[in-house]
């Protein structure tokens, strides 16, 4: 338990930017959430609209220190490539 004045204000900090942290990865995940449904019905217009929503909220996550930079690129080429199996 924090005992010093500036420990227990980290303390209010950090649990503050835990709850932004959460809501934020989150959000990312639901949108990622929702292309992989779109892949999994087999319907790739949705898919490409929904990644196309979802890119943006993968590098402001990845951009805010959600996530590493190349972590959210990996997750949006990965993703990427499997909307464009859905054609062939």
């Amino acid at each position: 338990m924090a005992n010093t004045v500036s420990a227990k204000k980290m303390t209010r900090k950090i649990a503050k930017r835990t709850a932004i942290n959460k809501s934020r990865r989150s959000r990312m995940r639901t949108f990622v959430r929702k292309v992989e449904e779109a892949i999994a019905a087999g319907n790739q217009t949705e898919a490409a609209a929904a990644l196309r929503a979802a890119e943006p909220e993968m590098m402001r996550a990845a951009q805010k220190g959600i996530v590493h930079k190349n972590t959210a690129s990996r997750k949006v080429s990965r993703l990427a490539s499997r909307i464009k199996t859905l054609s062939a």
